[in-house]
């Protein structure tokens, strides 16, 4: 179950709200000389600089254009500039000269002139104003030649014209264009477009105008389009953002208040309607922020709260969430009528305000009192009254924690709910000491109510990835990070950021923190090996060595060159392999969230992902796809090497656990598993000479437990479970020697160790019977290794993979089997 922090929404009619006093009240709290300098509260316009944008604005790609963005990219005047040109991107970029006035602005003043006194009016064509542009084309005209300005203006008189009033659209710094037009040329252009005709002198333009905002720039945004009230709520929703040390973010202002004009007309009536209307998670963002700004500038008005008594608000109450300056108060909010009881949910409010838990402690409170009372209402009354309540209302709640399940039907693991039933009685314990809940001594907990914990799953194998489906994702990683926008970092550097990650993560078996927080330097040469120095932060031990492949080290410092190289990079992530997104987002490197999400997108958007298995009618079952996550290479990893048979021991040290039973928990295959298997080596044993000698499953079992290196038949040796061996061991010359594939491995390994002790015997000068006999020994069990390849390989496709996976499993119990250690007595340096 997902308790989601979203009020639900009652409907509020604009007669719930007294709009006049309202809309005094706001006014009496906006303060007219807030952000002196760049608040314009007249005309209720906005003017920044760059230091009030968002961290990833950057200017325009183009070369000399000087646009500001919201995102990396290119601006509209310079796409549209290059699609006109027909030019290459590389060759626009070369030729590309920047207009020297911004866009909207007037150009320069009309070039007439008389000594010192100039045309105040701009020109509009060929450097002339409107009206000195019609005298000079009549004249030009009747003398049959185009005049040069000079000239014309020294032989007709002609006398410059007075500058005209400044645009009475407010904010706008450009001329009229004439005394009998109250709009500059920009405007102009704007009003007839918008479907008006004539630009003379009207009330009609007038009261457009009044409405209309200036040409912005990247740093500005104007609220005079927006009715009332909800321009005077965004104006103290803004207010109240700075007083809390946000930044005011124009680009994302002008995205809320373009939604805005066609939301409605406040934001207690339109909050939900303009969230659908934002696009990025920036906008997102700040909007929540003014919509809680203005609900709690409404509830200090009012003294209620629109969305009803049983809505809590975290943000309000001070509770708080982590980030990575500190903590910062905690957004979301609950509507609470999800607990049938109203005990229960002012108990759970009450606790909240007086301890202030974390965002995620009070998830916990929450789940815990929903289960809780959705198990009490299932019983006659449903829990309402407390003086009612009883043992079987606790025991009703008990009963539905226990039985928690997550969002896909899975039983929570018993820590966890564990922790819900112990939150729950937490809260009841408050209730009654803080006088809050009146209830009956009955209604308390008994030591019989408690989560037992359960055995690991023996199927828990099935969180790795399988290697054949690693494989298909390795084939298509070139488009892994393809259009992911990550702060101001160039796309071909973000893919190359999330593939290098990709490669770390699965190669390395690490956890997904302790991939995105390597450090810069994390590779350590010694002779031939390289070894990745890495953090364990779960475990609290630092600079851990864990040896790499050398396409991993390839990999890594490819990354790192383009690393070192990269523009923009926040400088907080200057000791790390994987920048962060920007300076103030809560991590100083990239986050394993960030990772998760690029991983997910890119595996939802594969072309294919196949399985290994068929469906009835022969045809490939694709893969669930949603079995891949971060988490699940790190089980590939240590599944890989449990299949190749890599000691406990050592598969403990590479993954860096305290415990051996958790590096045993990848050993565990289930019973079934380990019958199949079991059932199908029993059909492939042979004798030493690699006749066919096929046995029954139990047979088989008895017989594994006898030698290393396959089964012995050996009635004495069987019995003592291989400690009576007649020959000591040498097992391919014994008559009762039953190998399978599954022992192939071990068989080899074997016979490198003999050739190891041959060479010392040899240098040891032992007697040539001795060595003889090696040698017999290296030959017999090499002939056995491969008859038995030898018949895999006569074998169909299928059934040698059926085959070797069912090897692999086998090998997987044998390596999980705990060793039985010597009894050593530790003595101290005192000798006692």
């Amino acid at each position: 179950m997902t308790v989601n922090l979203v009020p639900a929404q009652r409907t509020v009619t604009p007669f719930d709200i007294d709009w006049a006093g309202w809309q005094n009240w706001l006014g009496d709290h906006i303060d007219p000389a807030w952000r002196s300098g760049e608040w314009d509260q007249d005309c209720w316009l906005f003017t920044g600089d760059l230091d009030s944008l968002r961290t990833a604005a950057v200017r325009c790609r183009t070369p000399r254009c000087r646009a500001i963005l919201a995102s990396r990219g290119r601006c509209r005047s310079c796409t549209r500039g290059r699609e006109t040109s027909g030019l290459a991107w590389e060759e626009f970029d070369a030729q590309f000269v920047p207009s020297d006035r911004p866009r909207g602005n007037d150009p320069a003043l009309c070039e007439v002139a008389r000594g010192s006194v100039r045309c105040g009016r701009v020109g509009i064509v060929v450097k002339l104003c409107k009206g000195h542009y019609s005298s000079w084309r009549r004249h030009s005209r009747q003398r049959g030649r185009r005049l040069p300005i000079s000239e014309w203006v020294d032989a007709f008189g002609i006398e410059p014209l007075p500058a005209p009033p400044e645009c009475s659209v407010g904010g706008c710094g450009n001329r009229c264009i004439s005394e009998l037009s109250p709009v500059c040329n920009y405007h102009q252009r704007r009003w007839l477009e918008s479907g008006h005709k004539g630009t003379a002198d009207t009330p009609e333009l007038r009261r457009w105008a009044a409405q209309e905002p200036p040409v912005l720039t990247a740093a500005q945004f104007s609220l005079v389009q927006l009715p009332q009230p909800l321009r005077l709520e965004l104006a103290y929703g803004i207010q109240q953002r700075d007083v809390l040390g946000s930044t005011v973010q124009p680009f994302a202002m002008r995205a809320i208040i373009s939604g805005a004009l066609a939301a409605g007309t406040s934001l207690l009536l339109s909050a939900e309607t303009l969230k659908g209307r934002m696009r990025t998670t920036n906008e997102k963002s700040v909007l929540r922020q003014l919509i809680w700004s203005v609900h709690q500038g409404y509830v200090a008005f009012s003294g209620r709260d629109l969305r009803g008594e049983d809505h809590f608000d975290l943000r309000a109450a001070g509770l708080k969430g982590a980030t990575r300056s500190g903590w910062r108060r905690q957004f979301g909010s609950v509507d609470l009528t999800v607990i049938p009881q109203p005990w229960l949910r002012l108990l759970l409010r009450r606790r909240a305000e007086a301890e202030k838990p974390r965002g995620p402690a009070f998830r916990r409170w929450l789940k815990s009192c929903v289960l809780a009372g959705r198990g009490m209402n299932r019983l006659p009354g449903g829990g309402i009254d407390t003086v009612a309540l009883d043992f079987t209302h606790m025991q009703a709640a008990f009963d539905e924690i226990a039985a928690a399940v997550d969002e896909v039907g899975r039983l929570y693991s018993a820590g966890y709910r564990g922790e819900l039933w112990t939150v729950f009685c937490q809260t009841t314990d408050f209730g009654r000491l803080a006088g809050l809940l009146d209830a009956p001594g009955s209604f308390i907990r008994r030591p019989s109510q408690r989560v037992l914990d359960e055995d690991p799953s023996e199927d828990e194998l099935g969180k790795a990835i399988p290697e054949h489906v690693i494989r298909q994702l390795d084939a298509q990683l070139a488009s892994f990070g393809t259009g992911v926008t990550y702060g101001a970092m160039d796309p071909s550097h973000v893919r190359a950021m999330f593939q290098t990650a990709y490669v770390v993560l699965r190669d390395s078996g690490r956890r997904p923190l302790e991939v995105v927080s390597l450090p810069r330097n994390c590779l350590e040469r010694e002779r031939d090996e390289v070894s990745l120095i890495w953090n364990n932060h779960k475990g609290r031990r630092m600079r851990r060595r864990l040896p790499i492949t050398s396409s991993t080290v390839a990999a890594i410092e490819q990354w790192r060159a383009l690393r070192d190289a990269l523009p923009g990079a926040p400088s907080v992530s200057e000791p790390y392999l994987f920048p962060a997104m920007t300076s103030v987002g809560g991590s100083d490197h990239l986050m394993s969230n960030n990772f998760s999400a690029a991983l997910r997108t890119w595996v939802d958007n594969l072309r294919a992902l196949d399985n290994d298995v068929l469906d009835a009618e022969g045809n490939v079952i694709p893969f669930d796809r949603s079995l891949i996550y971060p988490y699940a290479f790190r089980h590939s990893f240590a599944q890989r090497h449990a299949d190749a048979g890599t000691p406990v021991d050592v598969l403990r040290d590479l993954m860096d656990h305290d415990d051996p039973k958790t590096t045993m928990g990848y050993y565990r295959v289930s019973l079934e598993r380990k019958r199949r298997a079991v059932k199908t080596l029993s059909l492939m044993v042979t004798d030493r000479h690699g006749t066919a000698a096929p046995c029954s499953s139990t047979a088989y079992e008895q017989r594994s437990v006898a030698v290393p290196f396959g089964g012995c038949t050996e009635p004495a040796n069987v019995k003592a479970g291989g400690h009576a061996c007649p020959i000591r061991f040498q097992c391919s010359g014994c008559g009762f020697y039953r190998p399978d594939p599954s022992y192939l491995l071990a068989i080899e390994d074997h016979a490198n160790s003999l050739r190891a002790d041959r060479e010392k015997a040899r240098a040891m000068d032992a007697a040539s019977f001795v060595i003889d006999n090696l040698t017999a020994q290296i030959t017999s069990y090499e002939d056995v290794a491969a008859k038995m390849r030898e018949g895999m390989a006569a074998l169909p496709q299928d059934e040698r993979a059926d085959l070797e996976e069912a090897a692999a499993v086998l090998r997987r119990v044998r390596a999980g089997v705990d060793r039985a250690l010597l009894p050593l007595t530790v003595v101290s340096k005192n000798g006692v």
